[in-house]
């Protein structure tokens, strides 16, 4: 599978079978995790066969079952790593699609189970990725027209339009979808988030400019 099928295919799923994750997919998802870790500077960790993350039926929102696979985005406190958190996390995410497997961003509905991962000093737990076998492939929300998500003069390139038609794809927290794409002169393009009171809007930035990249190819353009 193509990241650009794998855009389409991934939907986020909050149920899951109680089946292991295969030795030679874990090792992609592995070894994919130190090529992110090694270019971002942020500690992304896999965790498998943990069940208790997941266990607590105290949350009304986004009720999840079945999961004992995820992975835990670590990095320092700032926005510029809740950007790189969102654009490398997205990147596992789709691997993991391309893989076969399913999986779903978390920010709130989870507990930090101590001794499952390894902290640094000045890490804090930004958010986890939910991993696995799902029991549906979910669903695709509802999309706004793309107009309302880009601003430039005169009429848009089609590169420039494939990159916002992926980046509508891209899951945002709450599917709030608070993000603008700006085309400058000599194709260069600005992503912009928007205000939000659900927050995540820098982690949503990094993960639609990621798929913004896909859609609009990484060599046709330059980012502000």
């Amino acid at each position: 599978m193509e990241l650009t099928e794998a855009i389409k295919a991934r939907h986020s799923v909050r149920k899951y079978a109680d089946k292991p994750i295969e030795t030679s997919k874990v090792a992609a998802l592995r070894g994919d995790i130190e090529k992110c870790n090694a270019a971002s500077g942020l500690n992304i960790q896999l965790v498998l066969d943990e069940p208790k993350a997941f266990s607590s039926g105290i949350w009304k929102y986004g009720q999840f079952s079945g999961v004992k696979n995820y992975l835990v985005m670590a990095g320092p406190k700032g926005w510029e790593t809740e950007e790189r958190i969102g654009y490398y996390g997205e990147r596992l995410v789709l691997l993991a699609q391309t893989l076969g497997l399913n999986s779903c961003w978390v920010g709130l509905t989870y507990k930090k189970i101590p001794g499952t991962y390894t902290m640094r000093e000045g890490d804090v737990v930004h958010c986890v990725i939910a991993l696995g076998y799902g029991l549906t492939s979910g669903i695709q929300h509802p999309r706004k027209p793309a107009e309302n998500f880009y601003e430039c003069e005169g009429v848009p390139p089609e590169w420039f339009l494939a990159g916002v038609e992926a980046a509508l794809l891209a899951p945002t927290a709450v599917n709030q979808q608070k993000f603008k794409f700006i085309l400058h002169e000599r194709d260069k393009v600005e992503a912009k988030p928007l205000f939000s009171m659900a927050g995540y809007t820098r982690t949503d930035l990094g993960i639609v400019k990621y798929h913004f990249e896909i859609g609009a190819g990484k060599d046709r353009f330059g980012w502000i």
